[in-house]
C-alpha cells in the first residue's frame, strides 16, 4: 500500500512538472520568436535550456539532499530517452526529419564530444569533483558563446509575430512555469528516495529509469510538435541541445554542490548505451539527406533494448550493488 502511495505522489509530481515544463517552453518559443532568433539557434539557446531545466531543478534538489547521484542517473538517462525515444517518435510522427545544414552535422559531432566528457572525468577521478564541474560548466559557455557568434549561418527565422502586450503575458506565464517545476522537481526527488529503497533499487537507476522519463516528457512534447509543425532544426536542435545542457550545465551545477559518485557498474552500462545512441543518432545524420520512419523505430528499439539489459543486470547483480 506504502508502495502504491509513493507510486502516485511521484505520478503527480511528474504530471505536474511535465505540464508546467510544457507550458514554460510554449512561453518561450512565443519569446523567441518576438526576439526574431533563428530556428536552430532558438532551439539550443532557449528551448533546449528550458526543456532541461526539470532535470536541472531535479539535481539542484538531490545535490541540496546529498543524493547527487540520483542527478547523474537523470542526465544520463535523459541524454540516452533524448536520442531514442524523443527523436524516434518525432521522426515516426514526421514520417522522416529532413536534415538540410552541414552544421547540424557538426553541432551532433560536438554533441557526441560533449556528452562522453562527464564519462572520462567519471572513470578517472573515480566521481566527477567541484573542480570537474567547473570545467564542465566552462564547456557549456564555451560551446554556446561559439553558437551565439554562428547564428549568422542560420538564417531560417521564427515566423510568428509577437505583440508587447502578448509577450508580457507570455513572461509571467514563464515565471510561474518555474515556480511549478521548481515544487514538482522537489516532490520528484523526495519521491524518488522513497521508491529507491521500496524496490531495492540503487539511486541511480531510479534516476535513469523513473526519473528521466519524467523530466524528458517536455523534450518529447516539444519535438513531436515541431516535427508535426515542419521544424525539423527545431526537433534536432532540441535533441543536440538538451544533451549538450544535460552533460554540461546540469552536471557542472550538481558537481559544484555536491560532489557526485554512483554504482559504478550501472553508470558504466548507461553510459555505453548512452555513447551508442550518440553514434546511431550521429550515423543517421550522416547516412543521407533525411532520419526515415524506420531509423526512428530502430531509435525507439534502442530504449527498449536499453531497459530490458538494465534489469536483467539488476537482477543478476542485485544483491551486490
Amino acid at each position: 500500500m506504502a508502495l502504491l502511495t509513493n507510486l502516485l505522489f511521484f505520478i503527480i509530481a511528474s504530471t505536474v512538472l511535465a505540464v508546467s515544463a510544457f507550458a514554460l517552453t510554449k512561453s518561450l518559443i512565443r519569446i523567441a520568436a518576438f526576439l526574431k532568433l533563428s530556428e536552430f539557434t532558438a532551439a539550443f539557446i532557449i528551448m533546449a535550456l528550458s526543456t532541461s531545466l526539470p532535470e536541472l531543478f531535479v539535481g539542484i534538489t538531490s545535490a541540496i539532499n546529498k543524493n547527487p547521484a540520483l542527478s547523474l542517473g537523470n542526465v544520463i538517462g535523459a541524454n540516452i530517452s533524448d536520442l531514442t525515444l524523443v527523436l524516434g517518435f518525432a521522426v515516426i510522427v514526421a514520417k522522416g526529419i529532413k536534415v538540410n545544414r552541414k552544421s547540424i552535422r557538426k553541432d551532433s559531432f560536438f554533441m557526441f564530444l560533449i556528452a562522453i566528457l562527464p564519462i572520462i572525468l567519471m572513470i578517472l577521478g573515480k566521481g566527477i569533483s567541484r573542480l570537474d564541474g567547473v570545467i564542465l560548466i566552462s564547456v557549456f559557455l564555451l560551446y554556446s558563446w561559439n553558437l551565439i557568434k554562428e547564428r549568422k549561418y542560420f538564417h531560417a527565422k521564427l515566423e510568428n509575430k509577437v505583440g508587447r502586450l502578448e509577450i508580457i503575458i507570455y513572461s509571467m506565464i514563464f515565471i510561474i512555469s518555474l515556480v511549478a517545476l521548481f515544487f514538482s522537481a522537489n516532490q520528484i526527488v523526495k519521491s524518488g528516495l522513497v521508491l529507491a529503497t521500496d524496490l531495492k533499487l540503487p539511486l541511480i537507476l531510479v534516476g535513469i529509469f523513473l526519473i528521466a522519463l519524467a523530466t524528458t516528457l517536455p523534450e518529447l512534447v516539444f519535438g513531436i510538435i515541431s516535427a508535426r509543425k515542419g521544424h525539423p532544426d527545431f526537433a534536432l536542435g532540441n535533441s543536440i541541445g538538451s544533451v549538450v545542457v544535460n552533460s554540461t550545465f546540469v552536471i557542472g551545477i550538481v558537481a559544484l554542490i555536491q560532489p557526485i559518485t554512483a554504482n559504478f557498474l550501472f553508470f558504466m552500462t548507461s553510459s555505453l548505451f548512452m555513447i551508442i545512441a550518440c553514434l546511431l543518432f550521429i550515423t543517421f545524420i550522416e547516412s543521407g539527406n533525411e532520419i526515415d520512419f524506420k531509423e526512428g523505430l530502430t531509435m525507439i528499439s534502442l530504449y527498449v533494448f536499453f531497459i530490458i539489459i538494465e534489469l536483467t543486470i539488476k537482477g543478476y547483480f542485485g544483491n551486490f550493488v
